[in-house]
């Protein structure tokens, strides 16, 4: 079976040179993707809103994952399936490659293309070449490093959201081509669509009540815990039927689990109180349409403080996640712009507390945003799309 894989491999490999060698590029076509082809969002997202309104010369172009065409098909977007032969051929007359994640090792990029790489987060916890040991299934740490960096090397830009990512993505990526610091254009967002005409829209289009306060808690996955390679583990680790008891008069929670967790939770037994919306296709309307963000070490609360609303970070296992998973880049437990907590009492405390308490001043979030988020103001999409359609054009 290994052998076949390399053998398979070696051949696209190979059909996607000579495809390339048998088409005219196509100096106005722009290829968008977002999280392996799963999803339509992100930065890629951003930067694609901003140049369809702004560049309309230019055919603008979506590699979808098969399994996760439905978004793209619901809202007209523009794709072509990942990894057939027209992706091969579309990916080899574009002029620009834009994506948030790392593409497979195997593609070749043409000399004439540009490769955007966007990222897709401010990093809390190690990357690259920083991590001292992998524990993701089918790889170690070496091949995973010599990969990583095989793949950054095709990179022409990335897009830093602040100075603090700018130093950590050069050394953990070794990258030597141009970063854009310029803050993270699928922040945007939150700056030109938080209000509450937009709130009661994705209230309605989530089908969720009106009368509660939202909860929206977004874990991220564990290297250790895996089904198979690039499918990941996940478990909920509070007690919900004592969270619904408590909170459920007030409180409405919205799961949003990582793109990389291959979990399906049955959660019938708690309708109306838990909503799993890890399928829907942008994390930011959540952030918009939530009142309090738990996560874990996941880089969205880099984002969701330029809103100023109350986070809790839900760390039952940050003794095992710091020493034997990946480890941090700098001391979260007093860093963290929000409380930690590790039972589901002390989580319900805590929420609890947010309606009475400021939790902007006790936790020195201002100082945070003012590390962390000073870049965002609205308009990083701008920013990265007028220097890359400048590039283009020069």
């Amino acid at each position: 079976m290994k052998t076949l894989k390399v053998i398979l491999l070696k051949f696209y490999k190979i059909l996607f040179w000579l495809l390339g060698k048998s088409f005219h590029k196509d100096y106005r076509l722009i290829i968008f993707e977002s999280f392996l082809g799963k999803q339509y969002s992100d930065n890629p997202r951003a930067i694609y809103e901003y140049m369809t309104a702004h560049y309309p010369d230019y055919r603008l172009l979506w590699s979808a994952d098969r399994r996760h065409r439905k978004v793209f098909k619901t809202l007209d977007i523009p794709y072509v399936t990942r990894f057939t032969p027209s992706w091969m051929i579309y990916m080899n007359k574009a002029a620009l490659w834009v994506t948030n994640s790392r593409l497979p090792l195997w593609i070749p990029k043409p000399d004439d293309t540009l490769y955007l790489q966007t990222w897709h987060g401010t990093p809390l916890k190690k990357l690259g070449t920083d991590i001292n040991s992998v524990l993701m299934p089918g790889t170690d740490t070496d091949k995973y490093k010599r990969n990583f960096t095989a793949e950054s090397s095709k990179w022409d830009y990335l897009i830093s959201p602040n100075s603090y990512s700018t130093e950590i993505f050069k050394r953990a990526f070794r990258f030597y081509g141009v970063t854009l610091e310029t803050g993270y254009p699928r922040n945007d967002h939150l700056f030109n669509n938080d209000n509450p005409l937009f709130q009661d829209y994705i209230r309605t289009k989530l089908e969720l009540p009106i009368d509660k306060k939202i909860i929206l808690y977004a874990p991220t996955w564990r290297d250790d815990s895996y089904h198979e390679r690039g499918k990941y583990k996940f478990d909920l680790q509070f007690d919900v039927e004592k969270m619904q008891a408590e909170l459920g008069d007030d409180y409405i929670v919205l799961l949003r689990l990582h793109y990389l967790v291959a979990e399906n939770l049955d959660l019938s037994s708690y309708k109306d109180f838990f909503y799993d919306v890890s399928a829907y296709e942008d994390v930011r309307d959540l952030y918009i349409v939530s009142d309090l963000l738990i996560t874990d070490y996941s880089s969205v609360f880099f984002d969701y403080a330029n809103l100023k609303r109350p986070m809790i970070f839900y760390t039952y296992d940050i003794e095992h996640y710091r020493e034997n998973v990946r480890g941090f880049y700098f001391d979260f437990e007093t860093m963290a712009p929000g409380p930690l907590v590790e039972t589901t009492e002390h989580l319900i405390e805590t929420i609890k507390m947010t309606e009475t308490t400021d939790f902007n001043e006790i936790y020195s979030t201002a100082a945070f945003r003012a590390r962390f988020c000073a870049l965002e103001d609205g308009e990083a999409a701008k920013r990265v799309s007028d220097r890359i359609i400048c590039h283009l054009e020069s």
